[in-house]
């Protein structure tokens, strides 16, 4: 029987934003960024470990983009599944830049070469969403990553009280 429903399918990539997991090994790249340079600065120590060699390519979406881009989905009439990400493809050595200018320090960086790193490089193609929806994710990761950090900077300096 028909309903008159349409399942509607987004795939997410790599959400991440304040309020999200930023510790414990389940975290994004981006949280777990943010909360190295916050402990660096807080320590003094300026030595962040990266996991891989820093040149493996993602992007991520700030979470208010995903929460507008769900709505929309959800909204619409397609139930053509849509890639729901940016488009900004950043390495792992260029997102640690963006976060240690926002925290206004530079670190020491070692490569763990033998630490998980997933795929080389993923990032979300966006040529659907915008065909069918006529829009993409628009917050870019410097100011998504500033309120990141500024949130997570919080966090680990209460956890070291």
């Amino acid at each position: 029987e028909d309903y008159g429903f349409t399942t509607r399918v987004a795939r997410y990539h790599n959400v991440y934003g304040p309020h999200g997991t930023w510790a414990g090994g389940r975290e994004k790249a981006p949280a777990a960024v943010c909360r190295k340079v916050a402990e660096a600065v807080l320590s003094g120590d300026h030595r962040i470990e990266i996991w891989g060699d820093g040149l493996q390519t993602r992007s991520f979406m700030y979470i208010d983009d995903c929460l507008h881009g769900t709505q929309m989905i959800m909204r619409g009439d397609s139930g053509v599944p849509v890639n729901l990400g940016s488009s900004e493809l950043v390495t792992i050595n260029q997102l640690v830049d963006v976060v240690e200018r926002i925290a206004g320090i530079r670190c020491e960086r070692s490569y763990r070469l033998d630490a998980p790193q997933g795929v080389r490089g993923r990032n979300s193609d966006n040529t659907l969403i915008r065909e069918i929806h006529g829009w993409e994710p628009s917050v870019c990761l410097a100011d998504g990553l500033e309120r990141t950090y500024a949130w997570v900077y919080d966090q680990v300096k209460r956890s070291h009280q």
